[in-house]
């Protein structure tokens, strides 16, 4: 099975079939991701949309050495979910780039997303943590900024978020081992 930098490094020489499956192994995460950040199931798969949207259109802009193909992609989730916080709504530039007509869901399609979050089970821990833990470890394990980054846009020291990132990771860690 490829990984996904293999995938997207075939997907930025024109292989099609290589995004549609890093899309498929990634949409549930990421859905998630926007489902627990927005009020609206339409909102959050919008989101997503414009997620895969800016992915594609960013291809060239992907380097392995960089970073993990996964924690690129979340980059641009968090920077899509930044952008509509931003504008109170969900730029569709890349999308008509692209040339895709919007989605429109139906409540079957609502509740299919609704359920697919529901299914997360890291989704759901990470939003029982408390809030200052939960943005530490996203910004420090999905966006995988550096601590004094984080430590100047949370205002407080870096000892202070690597102390919140442990904790919120120690707490993750122990939901996982729970017996179901």
């Amino acid at each position: 099975m490829a990984t996904d930098e293999e995938l997207l490094l075939a997907a930025r020489d024109g292989d099609g079939e290589a995004f549609s499956q890093f899309y498929r192994r990634h949409v549930p995460a990421i859905t998630a991701f926007m489902r627990k950040r927005v009020a609206s199931p339409e909102l959050a798969f919008d989101l997503t949309a414009e997620t895969f949207a800016s992915a594609v259109n960013g291809l060239s802009g992907f380097r392995p050495e960089r970073g993990s193909a996964r924690g690129w992609l979340f980059t641009i989730a968090a920077n899509e979910l930044r952008q509509a916080w931003r504008h109170q709504q969900v730029a569709d530039r890349a999308r008509r780039r692209l040339a895709l007509e919007p989605v429109v869901l139906d409540d079957n399609a609502i509740e299919q997303v609704e359920a697919l979050c529901a299914e997360e089970p890291l989704t759901e821990a990470l939003a029982a943590l408390p809030d200052d833990e939960r943005r530490a470890v996203l910004a420090r394990v999905v966006d995988e900024r550096g601590y004094d980054d984080i430590a100047a846009e949370m205002r407080c020291s870096e000892a202070v978020v690597r102390k919140r990132v442990s904790r919120g990771l120690q707490r993750l860690r122990s939901t996982a081992e729970e017996p179901t």
